[in-house]
């Protein structure tokens, strides 16, 4: 029972000292890796920042793992988000593999039903977006898009040029 609120003063000193070690580490080699590696773009970036904040817990609490195991963990999760996004950039194949495409959920005040099921997005999440822009009708609505890292887009009033914004969103097939 002793056990339940301190293992030991080591413990928590060790704690102490690599938390804060381990957070400036993280923090050098996230600047270091530039904005984009901790972006809310994609379900890829999610599982980055994800594996991230599992690698400094155990990196905090298991006495197991060193410091500078712990940083090269950092480095290498860096690292490859950075590869990837890299390619990505470069190449439209690997674009489309760790990236979702932005999907049409309404269009010109319809919602599209199928689009909605297929996403698992509901109307009262929409609709719930759409209040948050300020938008007192549906009808008001030109297109609802729900974008590649999860959000809600709501555009008020759309062109027909080929520089619209729905350029990319995929559109249901009827």
């Amino acid at each position: 029972m002793d056990k339940l609120l301190l293992d030991s003063w080591e413990s928590v000193l060790r704690t102490l000292v690599i938390g804060v070690l381990a957070y400036v580490v993280l923090i050098i080699q996230l600047r270091l890796s530039g904005k984009r590696t901790l972006s809310k773009m994609n379900s890829f970036d999610f599982i980055v920042t994800v594996a991230l904040g599992s690698t400094l817990a155990t990196v905090l609490l298991s006495k197991d793992v060193s410091l500078m195991d712990g940083a090269m963990a950092f480095a290498v999760l860096i690292f490859l988000q950075y590869a990837i996004t890299w390619a990505s950039v470069r190449s439209k194949k690997l674009s489309n593999l760790v990236k979702a495409t932005p999907v049409l959920l309404l269009y010109q005040g319809k919602f599209l039903r199928e689009a909605m099921r297929a996403q698992r997005v509901t109307q009262e999440e929409i609709l719930a977006a759409m209040r948050s822009q300020g938008i007192g009708s549906v009808e008001e609505v030109g297109a609802v898009i729900l974008e590649t890292e999860g959000s809600i887009s709501v555009i008020k009033e759309l062109e027909s040029t080929e520089s619209s914004v729905l350029q990319n969103v995929k559109r249901p097939l009827r």
